[in-house]
Order: structure tokens, then C-alpha cells, then sequence
């Protein structure tokens, strides 16, 4: 069931990557592929149709939505699930983009991959992965990756048990805990070592994972400007969790503030971070939506690396959000918002939808701002799910450099709540990724 006019909308016959991207009439799949002007569109026959939204922006153009899991685990690490089920699991499941990140933790320095392949197979549920199950999870990515009908990632997740975990896609080579207790060796390796060769570029992109379930917060989210560019994304939702508010109760400030106050410019995910056997298949847990060029890698990669992409714990949603100045041009979410002088009104504008199912339910949009311990909710604006939500909102750089939307059900609480009174205690639906505000 898809939900307005777009479903079934095909792009112009003249690609405008190297590969045309449509989306199928009725099921509401991308399809993309290396497509004459004259190629009939088919819908993915290996594909289940999904229940959501068209894959279309009402308020941009150029892009396809892909829904995305991007941190799975199996037994390679801490998982309970065969490796090589996992892809075609979250394929079923109705995914377009789907990565395993198994723990890298201490096997190579602490054993070396010699010793490790004499130890029984529960060793890695402890010590995480090895090279040769680096190379496996390469055969099933590489085995399922297919252009045009589903993205399949291999990555790792680097795993300080204090610090925390940040997750890394793209690159050739994987790395354990360098030195116990500090971000900047990870950084530095993440600096020099080449990713994969892709047209979107060498280097490889990380991201903040369950960000303050570990006491260190990642040396309270320690900063290097040399990889501001690479570390794209912080996890909002995590399985069933919304971290907003992630450690208030014990006196610490939010992950969102401390994370984007630091200098980082990192976008939204949701993950399941699933160490089961039913990979993409649970409802109600975090998921990530991609606004791609085309369905592949490469546009992934692109996708990652510009923040174009959204935060929900809702299968088949959509969501899409710019910001537009007066006299400016319209800026997408993700991306530099720059201001004359660092302030000024602008023209909010969110398309959202799901299916037939959320036409008319009443949600809010609540604006995100900086704050001392937890985001400042400087508007909260009231909307019914079906026509594109706008609003005038004024900022200013004085105020900090950093804004984003959050949408919230206000019949529902906030497991995980914060101040009392906050609006972040309504139950959330979706997080965009933050503009970043410039002075012109």
C-alpha cells in the first residue's frame, strides 16, 4: 500500500547517474539498474513488496529513498547467526541496503590469527573477529551485493568495552583496540588507511554507535577535524532505544549535544545492532533511510558521506526535509545551511508518510537546538500525516551551529525520558540528520 500519487512515479529516461533509478508502481521498490532509454521498468522479482511509503521526495529531487540496516552482528563476533544466512534474511525482510559489522576487538593483537584458528569457534563470541572472518564476511557481501536490487556492506564494528563502539564501512582492512582507553589511535588508523576503491571515493566512513551506553562516551566524544568528514553518523535509535536522553538519569548530558557540541557533523542513523537469526525482520527497530543517486555501493557511499539520510524505528517510512532561507536556496537535511551573518528566518519544509494506515495521525515536529545538557526544543509544530508540513523558523549562529527535526507521537512516552516537561519525553517516530549553520 503506498501512500500518495508519487508510488509508481518513473524518472525521466535520461539517466541522471551513471544508472537510472525508478520506483516500481504499487510495491513501491527501487529499482535501479544500468537502463537504456528504451528498458521497460520491472520491479525486482526476487524482492518482497514492501508496505510504505513511494520511494520519492515530494520536496526534492534527484534521489531515491533505501531502507538500510547498517550494523548487524553474527557469529563471526557475538552473534548467534550463521554469516551466511544474514544477507538474504534482511533481503526478505523488505531491506535495500544491508551491512554486517562484527566486533573487532582484541583477536589479532592479543593472538594473532594463528593461534585464533586452533581455539574452538567460541573464542570469537569473546576476542570478535579474525582475518579469515573478515574474508568471509567479504564472500557474503560481495555474493549478495547486486546492483539495482539490494546494496549488501561489509564492515566492522571497532569495539573499546569502555569507550564504546564505532562502527566502519568501506575500507579494505579492519583494526582491534590499538590502545586500551583512547579514541585517538583509532582515529589516526582511520585517517590513513585506504577504503575501498570506489567511484565515491577512497576512504572509508565510521560512525558513533549506542552512543553513552559505555561509561567513556568515547573520551566524551574526542575530536580530530582531520576525520570530521569520514565520521558521518550517531545512532539515535539502537534496537528498540532512543538515546536522547542516554545517561541524564546518572547526571550526564545528552549523546546528541555532547556528540555535535564536540565538532562532529554526524548524521542520524537507526540500527537493529540484531545479534539473533531473524536479521531484518522485528518491527519496531531502528532503521536508516537512504536518499540515493542510484542503488548501488557507490551511491550508498555518496549517500553516507553527504548525511543524506534519516533515523526511524518504523519499516517502509519516509522522510525528507529542507531548509530554505529568504532569497537562498533550499538546503537539504545533512548538509551546510549558511545564513547572512549567521541568522535569519527560514522555511521549514518535512514530507513524511508511510502508508494508508498513517493518513490523518496526529504527530509533532519538534526543533532541536543546542543546549547545555540536553537539546533545546525551540518549536514544537502539530501536524496530521499527508501533506507536506512547512513553518517559518528564525536562528541564529549565537545560538550554536547545529539544528534538526524530531518527530514525535504525543500519545506516547519516551522510554528512556529526560527533564520533566521536556517535549523529548513524547515517544519518537524519526530524527532527520542536523544542518550545520554557516554565516554567509
Amino acid at each position: 500500500m503506498c501512500d500518495d500519487a508519487h508510488a509508481g512515479h518513473t524518472l525521466p529516461s535520461r539517466p541522471f547517474t551513471r544508472r537510472t533509478a525508478l520506483a516500481s508502481a504499487g510495491a513501491g521498490l527501487l529499482v535501479a539498474g544500468t537502463l537504456g532509454p528504451d528498458t521497460p521498468a520491472v520491479a525486482d522479482p526476487g524482492a518482497r513488496a514492501a508496505r510504505g511509503a513511494s520511494r520519492t521526495s515530494r520536496i526534492t529531487r534527484g534521489t531515491l529513498l533505501v531502507h538500510a540496516d547498517l550494523h548487524n552482528h553474527t557469529l563471526l563476533s557475538d552473534g548467534d547467526g550463521d554469516p551466511a544466512l544474514a544477507f538474504d534474511s534482511m533481503r526478505a525482510a523488505g531491506l535495500d541496503v544491508a551491512a554486517l559489522t562484527d566486533h573487532a576487538t582484541l583477536s589479532d593483537n592479543l593472538l594473532g590469527e594463528l593461534l585464533a584458528g586452533i581455539l574452538p569457534p567460541e573464542y570469537t563470541q569473546v576476542a570478535g573477529l579474525t582475518r579469515s572472518g573478515w574474508a568471509r564476511t567479504a564472500a557474503y557481501a560481495d555474493a549478495a551485493d547486486q546492483d539495482g536490487a539490494f546494496t549488501a556492506i561489509r564492515g566492522f564494528e571497532w569495539s573499546e568495552p569502555l569507550l564504546g563502539h564505532v562502527n566502519v564501512w568501506f575500507t579494505e582492512h579492519y583494526v582491534d583496540v590499538l590502545q586500551a582507553g583512547l579514541m585517538q589511535p583509532f582515529l589516526d588508523w582511520l585517517r590513513r588507511k585506504p577504503g575501498l576503491v570506489l567511484d565515491g571515493g577512497a576512504d572509508g566512513l565510521a560512525g558513533f554507535n549506542h552512543p553513552g551506553r559505555e561509561p567513556g562516551r568515547f573520551q566524551e566524544f574526542h575530536f580530530d577535524p582531520r576525520v570530521r568528514d569520514r565520521v558521518v553518523s550517531l545512532e539515535m535509535f539502537n534496537r528498540g532505544d532512543d538515546y536522547l536522553f542516554e545517561g541524564y538519569a546518572d547526571g550526564r548530558s545528552s549523546p546528541l549535544v555532547a556528540c555535535l557540541d564536540a565538532g562532529w557533523r554526524t548524521g542520524i542513523t537507526g540500527v537493529t545492532d540484531e545479534h539473533g537469526t531473524d536479521w531484518g525482520h522485528p518491527e519496531g527497530k531502528g532503521r536508516t533511510g537512504l536518499w540515493v543517486a542510484e542503488h548501488s555501493r557507490v551511491g550508498v557511499k555518496r549517500a553516507m558521506a553527504a548525511r543524506r539520510f534519516f533515523a526511524t524505528r518504523t519499516s517502509g517510512l519516509r522522510v525528507d526535509a529542507t531548509a530554505t532561507p529568504r532569497g537562498g536556496r533550499r538546503t537539504r537535511m545533512g548538509s551546510v545551511l549558511r545564513l547572512p551573518r549567521g541568522r535569519g528566518v527560514v522555511t521549514v519544509e518535512l514530507d513524511l508518510a508511510r502508508d494508508r494506515e498513517w493518513r490523518g495521525r496526529p504527530l509533532v515536529v519538534q526543533v532541536l537546538r543546542p543546549g547545555s545538557e540536553v537539546p533545546t526544543v525551540v518549536r514544537v509544530v502539530d501536524f496530521e500525516v499527508g501533506p507536506v508540513v512547512r513553518f517559518r523558523l528564525p536562528l541564529d549562529l549565537a545560538d550554536g551551529d547545529w539544528v534538526l527535526l524530531r518527530v514525535a507521537d504525543p500519545t506516547e512516552r519516551n522510554a528512556t525520558p529526560g527533564p520533566d516537561g521536556h517535549p523529548g519525553n513524547d515517544l519518537g517516530v524519526a530524527y532527520t540528520s542536523p544542518w550545520w549553520i554557516e554565516a554567509a
